[in-house]
């Protein structure tokens, strides 16, 4: 049943020439990197080795009145991200961005690896733990890894606090790309794909929301069931590895 749902939806994608792939913390799963909470997670306990909630921690509250302790958590994000590569579906996502007229990819991952698979039209929403800003004079620079960084780091022109380039939480989305992402929502998809995430936050649902309300084709990648996923006409209920490489052979086959 699953190759005749492959087969179908290749098919559709193939009259397709927008694309929108919607990513979560599954695609990179494939990569070694843990997902958030649940089994195998980051942050599996209810509170941190500090004693708090790690949404406490990485928050913009906490940054502002104890960056070392975001710092010290950010840290560990960054280090669990460290030596993974980007997997199968980073890279079929990248290929059919060469093959398709318009493909965007619109991530809630940090962990940068859409852009080291060749992704170039990436709206990373929460931003990218390799890129850093000062505080106080927003010199910005990007990084491969924290190794070798003192944390919390200090900037290298004027020597004040430096962030990640991330949203934490509580903070705003960043308007730059919200701008972007509604942009292309205007143009619309011919296709979404949700891959990997749960779709709880509006504006990661609001583009499958969009596509069923056009008729577009929607699918869903993702062992367990997400906000949407009642509203996709295809699921595909695995890994995102061997799903988009399915597809994408599926395709070739033509």
């Amino acid at each position: 049943m699953e190759g005749q749902l492959i087969s179908d939806i290749a098919r559709r994608l193939g009259e397709s020439r927008s694309i929108l792939f919607v990513t979560g913390a599954g695609v990179s799963a494939d990569s070694g990197l843990p997902t958030y909470r649940g089994i195998g997670g980051l942050y599996e306990q209810e509170a941190t080795d500090d004693g708090i909630p790690i949404e406490a921690a990485l928050s913009g509250a906490m940054f502002r009145r104890d960056p070392a302790v975001t710092w010290k958590y950010i840290h560990q994000i960054e280090s669990a991200c460290r030596h993974a590569g980007p997997n199968r579906a980073h890279h079929a996502i990248a290929e059919l961005e060469r093959r398709f007229e318009r493909v965007w990819t619109l991530t809630q991952n940090v962990d940068g690896l859409h852009h080291a698979a060749g992704g170039r039209r990436i709206i990373d929403i929460h931003g990218d733990v390799h890129r850093l800003i000062c505080t106080r004079c927003a010199h910005r620079w990007r990084v491969t890894s924290y190794a070798g960084l003192d944390i919390p780091p200090a900037c290298p022109e004027c020597a004040s606090l430096v962030r990640p380039e991330v949203v934490l939480f509580g903070e705003m989305l960043p308007f730059d790309r919200t701008k972007l992402l509604q942009e292309q929502l205007t143009r619309g998809f011919d296709a979404v794909f949700t891959i990997g995430t749960t779709s709880v936050f509006p504006y990661i649902a609001e583009p499958v929301i969009d596509a069923r309300r056009r008729g577009a084709l929607t699918v869903e990648i993702n062992p367990g069931t997400s906000e949407v996923s009642h509203l996709v006409d295809y699921r595909l209920r695995t890994g995102a590895a061997s799903a988009m490489d399915a597809v994408v052979q599926a395709l070739d086959r033509l």
